[in-house]
């Protein structure tokens, strides 16, 4: 029980850093409104119960200096890049007044498979599972399956918070002003990020 508090606890910490799987709902809320966020949320969750599966399962994919474990990551980092850059050149454009009209031609199930795509190309997911993998080896299947189920839970539930609390219309108004400057901050970070990855990369 010790043991799955520590590893629930590490898990909810990773998921409170904002990284591109919270840029993207957080986005998606304010364009679109929270129940298309949802569907990127659930795509977010499944990739991130792919990882679950993979890591706990000990397959040599998620092992560090593997062939498609480095294409993982090139493809993550090109991934930030993209997400980052679009960030920062449509900075400020998403309008209030406009959410309402761009909800109706927003489908969810594109945002489905943004989350699923961005969940899957965040390389921070494979590292993270990988190394939480390595602290549970030991544990029984029953305990691996505990722990799979309420990561996948706790991941899902956290970005239906965040894209509930974002999209809320009340929220937004507060928030208007700065809503340009956090897609800045946001797409520079993310940006950041690719970088220092692909330096990572560069140097291993």
């Amino acid at each position: 029980m010790e043991q799955f508090l520590i590893v629930a606890l590490a898990h909810f910490l990773a998921l409170l850093s904002p990284g591109p799987d919270f840029f993207l709902v957080a986005r998606t809320s304010v364009s679109a409104g929270w129940r298309i966020a949802s569907g990127a949320c659930l795509g977010i969750a499944l990739a991130n119960g792919v990882f679950i599966a993979v890591a706990f399962a000990g397959l040599a994919i998620l092992r560090e200096g593997s062939t498609l474990f480095i294409s993982l990551q090139l493809a993550g980092a090109a991934y930030l890049l993209y997400i980052g850059t679009l960030f920062v050149r449509h900075a400020g454009q998403t309008e209030l007044a406009a959410v309402h009209t761009h909800r109706a031609t927003t489908s969810w199930w594109r945002g489905l498979g943004m989350g699923l795509v961005s969940g899957i190309l965040n390389p921070k997911n494979a590292l993270f599972y990988a190394s939480l993998a390595s602290m549970v080896a030991s544990s029984s299947a029953g305990w691996k399956w505990l722990y799979s189920a309420w990561m996948f839970a706790v991941v899902l539930l956290w970005d239906l918070l965040v894209a509930v609390a974002i999209g809320n219309q009340r929220v937004l108004r507060r928030f208007a002003r700065a809503l340009p400057w956090l897609e800045r901050a946001s797409g520079i970070m993310l940006v950041a990020l690719a970088v220092a990855l692909l330096v990572h990369l560069l140097r291993g």
